[in-house]
């Protein structure tokens, strides 16, 4: 299929944009920025002369560039600009409108599915997953091959769990008896996963002791990811690969976990911070903090972030 211009304006609406070039110009694909052809569509997120030096070397005919690209004028480039305020959303925007993705549905054959669960519409289990005894799926949610889902555990809608999960499986509890021997701390708590979280694959979330593990609607959580019993996560928050979420933390809205980031069981991270790579936390962190190192330290008025 083949579209134009005139195709993305129409996605991007009412949204503030300025258009430089032709606006006949059709594409039929899509690429990255540095591998585009004249017959791709593309983006350009970075600002200044790196910015300006990548869309002159793209190849693509039709470019989202960011706003502020638009002072440097652009004289004589065979492409078809248009600035706009995060040219990265709209991009996807743009996708989602053009290149639909199909989501499969229905249970594969080889998925197990256990007594008294309950598996909304459009509901898709991969093959060699295993869902066992009262589980809720709500709506439109895929749980991908090889995952394997504990009893009780509530996955809300359009959720996407990717193979190799494992989810509502015991936690690390123990204590430690006079004579030296650990005893298991029972787990009664299970896995509660809100509307539109993503958990990557290979990722693993323990069920709670005496109360549920949650992880709020829209958080997304990245490949290799531990989250132990009763952790708490909130809305909209990222959680990156390699991470691990010790016991009964609780992280606030819209906060950033970066890669290989530890946080020790208890500690509460408020809203909309950022903890740089590698940190290791040891203590609360509280909101709209930006927090790097080991142990990790605030850094946001040294940097003046």
């Amino acid at each position: 299929m083949i579209w134009n211009v005139h195709d993305i304006v129409q996605i991007l609406g009412s949204e503030p944009h300025h258009i430089k070039g032709e606006l006949t110009f059709t594409f039929s694909g899509i690429n990255s920025i540095d591998e585009s052809n004249d017959n791709d569509f593309t983006f350009c997120s970075k600002k200044g002369e790196e910015g300006y030096n990548l869309i002159k070397k793209s190849g693509a005919k039709i470019i989202l560039a960011d706003l502020s690209l638009m002072g440097y004028g652009f004289s004589n480039l065979d492409k078809t600009l248009i600035f706009i305020i995060n040219p990265r959303l709209w991009f996807i925007r743009c996708l989602e409108s053009l290149f639909p993705i199909i989501k499969k549905t229905g249970i594969h054959p080889t998925a197990i599915i256990g007594e008294d669960c309950v598996l909304g519409k459009n509901v898709y289990v991969g093959p060699h997953s295993i869902i066992e005894d009262d589980v809720t799926i709500d709506d439109n949610t895929q749980i991908f091959s090889g995952v394997h889902i504990f009893p009780g555990v509530k996955i809300g809608k359009f959720v996407e769990i990717n193979s190799g999960c494992v989810i509502g499986s015991d936690g690390f509890g123990f204590e430690r008896s006079p004579n030296g021997e650990l005893e298991k701390f029972p787990h009664f708590g299970s896995v509660i996963i809100e509307d539109n979280v993503e958990v990557g694959a290979n990722t693993c979330i323990d069920r709670g002791t005496l109360k549920n593990t949650i992880i709020g609607s829209g958080t997304k959580i990245d490949n290799l990811v531990h989250i132990a019993h009763n952790v708490n996560i909130g809305k909209n928050c990222l959680i990156i690969c390699l991470s691990c979420i010790a016991g009964s933390v609780k992280i606030d809205d819209n906060t950033w976990i970066a890669p290989l980031v530890a946080v020790k069981n208890g500690i509460k991270i408020g809203k909309n911070c950022i903890v740089g790579m590698g940190a290791v936390v040891i203590h609360d962190v509280p909101d709209n903090d930006v927090v790097a190192g080991v142990p990790a330290k605030s850094i946001k008025k040294s940097n003046n972030i």
